[in-house]
Order: C-alpha cells, then structure tokens, then sequence
C-alpha cells in the first residue's frame, strides 16, 4: 500500500471517530425526570451518573424578528422597553427612574488553554457568546413616560471597564463590579457620563469559568456584598485555584475591610434581600457531569457564616466522590440544605424580590422573580424562561416555579435569546434583560394596582432566663418502662 493511501485511510478512520465522538456528545443522556419533580422545596435527587465527557445540548440564539416577543403569564403583557444593546446583561434602575446596564461578555481565557479550552469557546461561541466583551455602560431613559426608552446614553466603555456586571447605587457612588474588582463611580442621577476616574474597593479573584460578580448594598448602605463563581465544575484544579471564590463576600464601605460572609456555593449570581425576613438571599448554579436530572440549580437564604457544601456535598447530604481534594474538619455538621429547588441546569441568574409596588397583578404579589438563563448541557433543554417562585407570609418559598415569561425557545433547538437579569422600573414594571438577543423587554399588568408592600415578619424574642426553677437534671432523666422503651421523666 502507498503511503498517499496509507494517509487517506488514516484520515478516513480519524474522521470516523471524531464523527462518532461529536455524535455521541451532541446525543447526550436524555433527562428522565421533569423540571417539576426537579424543583421546589423537596426536590428529586436521582442517583448520579458520573460523565467523563459532558451531554452538550445548546440552543443556538437566533434572534426576534420584528413583531415577535416572548409569551407572558395570563394577565400580563410584554414589549421592548430598549433594543440594539451589545450583550445587556445587569440592569440597575436609578432614584430618577433611568436604568443602567452593564453591556458585557466573557474575559478572554475563560476556559482556559488547549483543547479543552478550544472547545469550551466553541460551545459559548454556540450559545450566544460573541468572544469580545462590549465592557460598557448605557443608560436608557424613557423621558415621556410610554413604557419605551427612547434615551440612550455610555455612560462609559472601556477603560477600568472589565466584563463588569455587578450595579448598585447610593449617595452619589455608582458601585460596579468587573470579573476582577469592584469600583466606585462618583456618579448623580441624571448624568450622562462618569467624567471621575472610579476608586478601586476591593479585589476580587479574576475570570474563571463564572466570571459574572453581581453585588447589592446592605439596607442601611454600610456595606456591600459581592457574589464570586468558582473558577471550575468541581475543583479539579485543586483547592488553591479556588481561594476567595465561590463565595459570597462582606465590604465594609467604611472601614475597607472585607470578609467572606458565606461559601461552599458554586456560582451564586442574583442576590436580593427578602422582604419579609431581612435576610441576603441568592440563586446558585450547581454542578454539572453528574447527569441531566442532577444537580438541581437554587435559590436560598445566605446567613452568615453559612457553608453550602461546594465541591463536596450538594443539598446537604450528597457526597461528590469525584472531588479529591478532602473537605474541612466537621465539615458535614455545618453544612446547610438551600431552601428551593429551581431544576437542574436551568442556569438561574438575576432575582428580584416583589416588595410593594410592583405593577404584575395579584398573581405575582409576593415573591421573586428569576430569569434562568437555560441550559447547555440538558435534554431536553431547560430553562430559557423567567419564572416566579411564590412566598409565604413568613418569607418561606412556597410550592414549584411559576412560568412568568416563556416562549423564548423555538422547538427545533434554537431560542430567540436568553433572559438573563431582572428587575423593577420606578413605574413598577418588570425589565428583562435578553444578552443574546441585545432586547431589554418590559412586562406590566395592565390595569392592576400596585402590589401591597410585604409585612416584614416580627417575632418576639425569648426572655432571658435569669434563674433555675426546679432540678435541672430532671430533664435529661429516663427510666425504662417494662416494654425497655425510654419514657422522660
């Protein structure tokens, strides 16, 4: 045999098996479970199925055409509040009524080198990723009051600017986050540009496999917190490449001082305050190569000092045998159950609390909103949609997601874009941010009456005990009853 026939039959069976390779991962492992029975308070937790090599199931973004929109939830209507953005991502709207957004994509390197690299930049390049972020800030402004911004101002591009995500205003003092810091912007509503040169606040862990960092203010504007992802699935690198992240840290803006005010949380992204309990609360995106129907992405409350088991144990009491790196001492007697189940990698990103005055209608009166940005590694795919989840008076999740804006899939394995954050206008109605498709879309009940505001909860505090009454150790006494059962005396 020649060697020119030699190659050519050496290239045919290399193109076999690549072929066999890419069909075995476009196929995938079909889910068996719903989204339902994924989700909500008591989720299902299937035996894991370890994947050497991901099921990749992406939606490629193809845009709306003109006229066409997302479906909203029976009483609601939905329209293009702004349009022709560059990858809108964090919305933040201001005292005034103008809203800000961080126009952003990935940093370069995220994924990192080699083939494995190569590929993950394919697959983002597949789901909308345009490999360039935009690192800018707009404001849009809807001066007339129509429900449309016909405003359009950068109030920065590029510069300190690096993928920034993270908004938060107060007291003349614009805070945003890049994948890399966090900034300070001296900043008056109503401006057009950030003329100042910003403050650097604090560092963060650069990049990483998430690199979005959302940031809220605490309610009295003392501090500041600040959601950092984890640089990989399940610290494969090591612990050491995982230092600061996945994490939810504390900025005292006083002082200067940070600490990390929770962790063991994978990619923690929209971070919200109940209204009824006080407490920080954030969605979270799980692991992943455990199979489609595991793990379930959430959303939960955040104490501080709270540890929710990433990398080595998801909901609690499931060890992740392929970690090896070994946890903390007593690691299994502190770590927390999260509260809500959201489906398995339905990627929640932005959250928004309904806390009074919201304009959606009594069937969204009292919980948060979630855009989950859809899956890339499901099928069938999941996610792609905005959903409410309900609470109760006591500012506990109640029931399974509710379908709030949907419609954003086509059913032939592609999506029109990708909602990604959420939030409030001064008006009451609820923006949408849509990165792939660049539509920011607004969503209102018309006629309703603004949301009642949620009754924070109060409860009295036990009074301290200030002497014994009795034997103290009659308490902890048992003796055994004929049967040898332990009756307390």
């Amino acid at each position: 045999m020649s060697t020119k026939r030699k190659l050519l039959v050496a290239l045919g069976v290399f193109i076999l098996v690549l072929g066999g390779f890419v069909f075995f991962v476009l196929r995938g492992t079909p889910a068996q479970k719903s989204l339902d029975e994924l989700s909500g308070r008591d989720p299902v937790l299937v035996r894991p199925k370890a994947e050497q090599i991901p099921s990749v199931g992406i939606a490629r973004p193809v845009g709306w055409a003109a006229g066409e929109a997302p479906v909203a939830a029976k009483g609601l209507t939905v329209a293009r509040f702004a349009e022709g953005l560059d990858h809108p991502r964090v919305m933040l709207t201001l005292p005034n009524g103008d809203v800000v957004v961080a126009l952003a994509d990935a940093p370069a390197g995220v994924g990192g080198g080699g083939l494995t690299g190569w590929i993950a930049g394919k697959l983002m390049e597949r789901a909308g990723s345009h490999g360039k972020s935009p690192d800018a800030l707009v404001l849009l402004r809807d001066a007339n009051g129509d429900g449309i911004a016909e405003q359009k101002f950068v109030l920065k591009q590029g510069g300190e600017l690096a993928s920034p995500s993270g908004l938060a205003w107060r007291e003349g003092v614009l805070y945003v986050a890049n994948h890399n810091a966090v900034l300070a912007f001296a900043y008056k509503p109503g401006e057009a540009a950030l003329s100042a040169a910003p403050k650097k606040l604090m560092d963060l862990p650069a990049a990483g496999n998430h690199w979005m960092r959302n940031i809220v203010l605490s309610p009295d504007g003392r501090r500041l917190f600040v959601a950092v992802g984890s640089s990989s699935n399940i610290a494969e690198n090591g612990m050491e490449a995982e230092k600061g992240r996945a994490a939810i840290w504390e900025l005292d803006l006083t002082s200067g001082r940070a600490r990390q005010y929770a962790q063991g949380l994978r990619n923690p992204n929209g971070l919200a305050w109940n209204p009824s309990t006080g407490e920080l609360w954030t969605t979270v995106n799980e692991r992943d190569q455990l199979g489609p129907d595991l793990v379930p992405d959430y959303l939960t409350n955040v104490p501080v000092g709270a540890h929710y088991g990433w990398p080595w144990v998801y909901w609690k009491k499931y060890d992740d045998d392929r970690v090896k790196s070994a946890p903390p001492e007593y690691f299994d007697d502190y770590v927390r159950k999260p509260e809500f189940a959201l489906g398995a990698h339905v990627a929640p990103l932005g959250m928004a609390f309904v806390a009074g005055g919201e304009m959606l209608g009594p069937d969204f009166a009292n919980g948060a909103v979630i855009a989950r940005h859809g899956s890339w590694n499901r099928k069938p795919l999941s996610g792609y949609d905005v959903v409410f989840v309900k609470f109760d008076a006591n500012g506990n999740p109640l029931g399974l997601p509710v379908p709030l804006l949907t419609g954003f899939l086509t059913g032939n394995g592609t999506t029109h874009g990708r909602p990604t954050w959420v939030g409030f206008a001064r008006d009451g109605a609820l923006l949408v941010s849509d990165d792939t498709a660049g539509i920011i879309w607004r969503v209102i009940a018309p006629g309703a009456a603004p949301a009642a505001a949620i009754k924070p909860v109060v409860t009295a505090r036990m009074p301290a005990q200030r002497e014994l009454k009795g034997d103290p150790n009659a308490e902890y006494s048992a003796s055994f009853k004929s049967d040898a059962t332990v009756r307390q005396q």
